[in-house]
């Protein structure tokens, strides 16, 4: 795919998709137990403490199915929530209240759960420079909200995709015949094409990362796998002339050491790849 989508065209793909799944040629339910006519108001109960995410997402959603539905909204992104709290109000017809609650509530949910479990990791850091970030572990088809949701928890993006920033990963420097060439074509890549991009690249020790060094020419070095002992060892050597990122078998039980080496970023997959929802209903009031 050559043409870059912009972040609202894909989230547009992605709601008419969401509908398209779940709708087919009608929500045969609501179609035979509500007359078209009749309106009603809903609410949005929260179940469960956590960050609050989506409310913008839930906002399209509404009005993308129908712009006629009024949406009040008390909580925004980014609120502390507890259980008994009301996020918002919508109001309208029944039958688009009910045909857009499971959608809206798995976003909202998903994204929330996203909320939450980066700020628990922001909070954890909180007294060191570190950042947490996010990664390309995300569902398929939802990496625009899913990395919106890190952001409202207080996390960093990282790229968004393969387009936005350079990421010489092992594999990379394997192919390519090791950390010299792999850094000098991506050099020359970007200076043909008139890429202005980021070079970050992945070490898995500390003869590579000298050779990183030695060669230059790169913004970020992502330490893999490396122990805190090291982390902090391969810190004193780059001495702050990139960044640094620490990457790979990292738990919430080993953040702060990791953070307290002094490394700039931690990279976390667990942010998106492994999250659970935060509990909430979609209640007619």
């Amino acid at each position: 795919m050559s043409k870059i989508l912009e972040k609202q065209e894909l989230i547009d793909r992605l709601i008419d998709l969401a509908f398209a799944e779940d709708i087919g040629d009608g929500d045969h339910t609501t179609l035979s137990s509500i007359p078209e006519t009749a309106m009603g108001k809903s609410k949005l109960l929260i179940k469960e403490e956590g960050v609050l995410a989506g409310i913008e997402m839930a906002k399209e959603i509404f009005n993308r199915f129908d712009s006629s539905l009024k949406v009040e909204v008390f909580m925004q992104d980014g609120s502390h929530v507890k259980p008994g709290d009301v996020a918002m109000l919508v109001e309208g017809k029944i039958q688009s209240l009910l045909q857009t609650e499971r959608l809206m509530l798995n976003v909202m949910q998903r994204m929330s759960g996203i909320a939450t479990m980066t700020n628990k990791y922001v909070q954890a850091l909180k007294g060191t420079k570190t950042r947490v970030l996010d990664t390309r572990k995300t569902t398929p088809g939802l990496r625009m909200i899913e990395k919106e949701a890190v952001k409202i928890g207080g996390g960093v993006n990282h790229r968004i995709g393969l387009f936005d920033m350079i990421l010489l990963k092992d594999n990379h420097v394997d192919f390519a015949g090791g950390i010299d060439k792999a850094i000098l074509g991506a050099k020359k890549y970007c200076k043909e094409n008139n890429k202005d991009l980021k070079i970050e690249i992945e070490v898995r020790n500390f003869d590579e990362l000298n050779q990183v060094l030695e060669l230059g020419g790169v913004d970020r070095i992502m330490l893999d796998n490396f122990t805190p002992a090291d982390t902090k060892k391969a810190v004193d050597i780059i001495a702050g002339r990139v960044e640094t990122e620490s990457s790979g078998g990292i738990t919430f039980e080993t953040l702060r050491d990791y953070a307290e080496c002094g490394v700039d970023f931690i990279s976390v997959g667990a942010l998106t790849h492994s999250v659970k929802g935060l509990d909430m209903s979609f209640k007619a009031c």
